[in-house]
């Protein structure tokens, strides 16, 4: 066998693994590993700004195509502190990435050495497993059971702490014989499949609630292959849109209390039976669960068993890849169809159409200064079908997901459970590496966009194009509009004269300013009939300097989205678009 240094059979394992693209950023006890890489050849690297900002661009990487694992890559102490973020982030939407750290010398983890921390311990609880190599020799079996970790059951991130001297031991070790650990992935039955039909052509108002776990297993076409089968009409959930393209006649709208349509809050009322696969019941969803669950009954397909009842109690769980189970479901069903068995629900997904042409906020918006759900409008006329979205938190992102339009799985990439501001900026890097010939749209109000923003330096040097659209209204407007519940507007203004930008009107911070010191090209809007110019200009920007656009768009300072505490109780801030499906005033991209 083949003697070399513990880090040179880590990267080889790496490749073998398929994990060829690293997000991170050098370091004394890192060294070692970063020497490994550039000897190999045949790991990518991005320098980050941030190690946090590494997190989020794997985090980016992964979920842009399936099968992809990202890397993050960190020295000791606070690099890998700052990966916690990423590490929990990756870990509450299932996102399997790969954090490697340095650390002091074994013999120095007690002594309280410089940058010695135990990283292990703190990760413990945001990774499905978090190790500290303590033998040179352990180091391939590590990372060999890091990568069946991420990819079996739920999938989630895994860090590995590499200590000095570990890093540098020789060991001996044969790569042309390394295997890959079989994954695991628990499956549905065929019984299962059958139970959860018998329970199904019972229903009157059927549905299916189609979670993020439908992307995780590549399984799109087969949830709309079913639902076209079955004629069930399809409720995604925030992390599952695009599961079904928005203008599929059975796509029934999203439901929730603030990522929703009304449309999609309708049909879910009004349904009598749900069927959720890979989906969490998460509360943004639900709402109260005496609203959610009322006169309703529920199937739960999930890959991680302790997710059933959970939230709820469904009235039938199957623990199965969300893959395996559409299979099963896709089988049972063509032979019932076949036979002539399965009752039609042509008047059930009918009504859901005439909800879904007819329930509309309205978006034709000309104030100035500008209302943010024109910037959508827009966004759905310009950048059109094939647009690969990414965002985070805020009012910005709970109105993409009432207005915005989806087609495709794995192109609307949102930070779903965690939510940590900042993510957009790196995540959207981490996208673009990943397939670099999309149109990528990043959206952030100004908040979300102050957080990372010096991550903006690296598309600049690594030539990573796409727009980004900046919602600016100088407020941290969900807190504000959460805060009306306690009668103030508190420490929430982020306005202020700046003295060296005084064309701003006391809006702050110059993010065209900001931005282009960094390397890349800003434009700033004030009138809502330039929007959909602004869009076009920032797309030849972008393909003439391979650098990040920001388009900023200057809001009104206060506008409160729809949400609520409850399905039927939505609170509608401004007028409503309701008459029919050739209303001028509905969002683009439904007719």
């Amino acid at each position: 066998m083949a003697r070399m240094r513990a880090v040179d059979a880590a990267v080889l394992i790496l490749e073998r693994e398929g994990a060829t693209q690293a997000f991170g950023l050098p370091g004394a006890a890192i060294n070692p590993f970063y020497s490994a890489m550039r000897d190999h050849g045949g790991i990518r690297h991005v320098l980050a700004r941030h190690v946090e900002g590494a997190a989020h661009m794997a985090e980016g990487y992964t979920r842009a195509r399936a099968g992809n694992i990202g890397i993050c890559v960190g020295t000791s102490g606070p690099a890998g502190t700052d990966m916690i973020t990423g590490l929990y982030s990756a870990w509450a939407d299932s996102t399997p990435i790969l954090c490697i750290t340095g650390q002091a010398p074994v013999a120095k983890l007690h002594k309280e050495d410089f940058q010695a921390v135990d990283i292990a311990s703190i990760a413990a609880t945001v990774t499905k497993a978090a190790t500290t190599v303590l033998e040179p020799a352990q180091v391939p079996g590590t990372f060999q059971q890091a990568f069946h970790l991420m990819r079996s059951g739920r999938p989630g991130p895994v860090l590995i702490d590499l200590p000095l001297d570990v890093q540098l031991a020789e060991i001996e070790f044969d790569i042309d014989t390394y295997e890959p650990l079989p994954i695991h992935k628990p499956a549905a039955t065929r019984a299962q499949a059958e139970k959860i039909l018998d329970l199904l052509v019972t229903a009157e108002r059927p549905i299916i609630v189609a979670g993020g776990g439908i992307i995780n297993a590549d399984a799109s076409a087969e949830l709309v292959e079913l639902a076209e089968l079955l004629g069930v009409p399809v409720i995604p959930t925030l992390m599952g849109w695009g599961t079904i393209p928005d203008d599929h006649p059975l796509m029934a709208g999203m439901a929730g209390l603030q990522t929703a349509h009304r449309y999609g809050n309708a049909t879910l009322l009004a349904s009598d039976f749900v069927l959720g696969i890979g989906n969490r019941w998460a509360n943004r969803h639900t709402g109260g669960l005496d609203t959610y669950t009322a006169g309703r009954r529920f199937v739960h397909v999930d890959i991680e068993p302790t997710q059933i009842g959970r939230v709820f109690a469904p009235d039938y769980g199957v623990v199965s890849d969300a893959k395996a189970a559409l299979d099963q479901l896709l089988a049972a069903a063509r032979e019932r169809s076949a036979a002539g068995a399965l009752p039609s629900w042509a008047d059930w997904a009918g009504a859901c159409g005439d909800r879904k042409r007819t329930l509309h906020r309205r978006t034709d918006f000309e104030d100035v200064p500008i209302k943010p759900q024109r910037v959508y409008r827009e966004m759905n006329a310009v950048f059109g079908r094939d647009v690969r979205y990414v965002s985070t938190i805020g009012l910005s992102q709970i109105a993409g997901g009432q207005f915005l339009r989806v087609y495709h799985p794995r192109h609307w990439i949102n930070c779903g459970q965690a939510g940590p501001l900042g993510w957009t900026v790196p995540a959207t890097l981490g996208v673009c590496v990943a397939d670099p010939d999309a149109t990528v749209v990043a959206l952030s109000g100004d908040y979300d966009f102050q957080f990372m923003i010096e991550e903006l330096a690296v598309g600049a040097q690594f030539n990573l194009p796409y727009i980004h659209v900046l919602v600016n209204n100088s407020y941290l407007g969900l807190i504000r509009q959460a805060q009306r519940a306690f009668a103030m507007d508190y420490h929430v203004d982020l306005a202020f004269d700046n003295i060296n930008s005084p064309e701003l009107g006391g809006y702050g911070v110059d993010h065209v300013k900001v931005a282009e010191g960094l390397g890349c090209k800003a434009i700033r809007v004030h009138e809502p009939e330039l929007i959909a110019d602004a869009f076009e200009e920032a797309g030849k920007l972008m393909a003439e300097h391979r650098v990040p656009v920001v388009v900023e768009i200057i809001l009104e300072r206060v506008t409160n989205i729809a949400m609520g505490l409850e399905l039927d109780g939505i609170v509608e801030f401004e007028e409503l678009a309701e008459t029919d499906g050739a209303d001028p005033r509905q969002p683009v991209g439904l007719d």
